[in-house]
């Protein structure tokens, strides 16, 4: 081991995983695909390829157990994993999952995990065939991976957008994001005095987005339906700004993106005022909304304007004219993510 070291703060998540994936070369012709987006891509067939990812829920650091049931938390890491899938435009088939679990989970703990995870592997169609299980000398670790089948000349990838593509987001942005700060005020609200019972009414919408989101596989059927191919695509799970930042720079292009564009839904941006957050601030940095953002040629147009699970949000530049963010009032700013990062000090 080298004499020097470096905190990895300094690099974050994806600079680390770049780092240490810089040197690996497939040794297997059938690896179309190893680091660097939603999923691998595994060759199978003429015209088919598998798909594989593997995500990591750790308490204290992903859920925290004083309000995330076990149940939701089930539902919710295959959910996380199935939204990988989708974003390669691909259909999800099986999940392994492997726990490391402290002796402070009795077995009716660890048999409600599993009811949420046979909840969303039925709602996806998926099959459950494999996994491991350890013990933890702290807390509770789950680990699933998924794997999912697409045809070939239907794979989307973070690297495919153009100048001149529209970027498309799913849905609404943010309310993930206000449903954990509600859930984490109410949370020291109960430690400061346990007798005070959560206040949670009317916030149904945004705390669900929080603990129980849903992998966006109908929006793969309907762009299947509709006969449009995504030219790049990636979900939205640290941020709509981070994802932005991602695609731009796997497709090496620039970006505008517009304010008033930004799907908020009404309830999230009168909680981010409560709080006095800017409901664009949450929208662009909140992360966990499991949204897909997407690019599509211009000629495809036609074809998702109108949907209501679709918005355009901007559109592609070339790579020298930067990425940026238009307010309301027209100003271009660059375009920073200042979201959820993993090793932040």
């Amino acid at each position: 081991m080298s004499e020097n070291r470096t905190d990895l703060s300094q690099i974050g998540e994806f600079g680390l995983i770049d780092h240490l994936t810089k040197n690996l070369e497939a040794k297997q012709a059938s690896t179309l695909l190893g680091v660097g987006d939603d999923a691998a891509v595994i060759d199978i067939s003429k015209d088919d390829a598998l798909l594989i990812s593997t995500d990591m829920l750790i308490e204290g650091i992903h859920f925290n157990l004083m309000y995330m049931p076990l149940k939701h938390l089930g539902y919710k890491s295959v959910a996380v994993n199935v939204s990988d899938i989708c974003a390669m435009n691909g259909k999800a088939e099986q999940i392994t999952v492997s726990l490391a679990v402290s002796s402070r989970f009795p077995i009716e703990a660890l048999e409600e995990l599993y009811e949420g995870i046979n909840a969303a592997c039925e709602f996806y169609g998926v099959d459950l065939v494999g996994g491991d299980t350890t013990s933890s000398l702290s807390g509770l670790t789950i680990s699933i991976t998924a794997v999912g089948r697409a045809k070939k000349s239907e794979i989307t990838y973070r690297s495919g957008a153009k100048e001149f593509d529209l970027l498309v987001v799913t849905g609404d942005l943010g309310a993930a994001y206000m449903g954990l700060q509600v859930l984490e005020r109410e949370k020291e609200v109960f430690k400061a005095n346990p007798e005070i019972q959560p206040d949670l009414d009317g916030h149904d919408y945004i705390i669900e987005r929080q603990l129980k989101p849903e992998a966006r596989k109908d929006v793969i059927g309907f762009l299947k339906e509709l006969e449009v191919i995504p030219t790049s695509m990636i979900d939205i799970s640290d941020g709509l700004a981070s994802e932005i930042l991602h695609l731009c720079k796997s497709s090496k292009v620039g970006c505008h993106i517009y304010d008033e564009k930004i799907p908020i839904d009404a309830k999230t941006s009168m909680i981010a005022m409560d709080f006095n957050l800017d409901p664009s601030t949450c929208a662009l940095n909140g992360g966990e909304d499991y949204e897909l953002l997407f690019t599509i040629k211009q000629e495809d147009f036609d074809k998702i304007k109108g949907n209501p699970h679709m918005t355009i949000i901007g559109h592609m530049t070339n790579e020298q004219d930067g990425i940026y963010y238009v307010d309301k009032n027209g100003s271009a700013v660059t375009l920073n993510a200042q979201g959820w990062g993993h090793f932040k000090d």
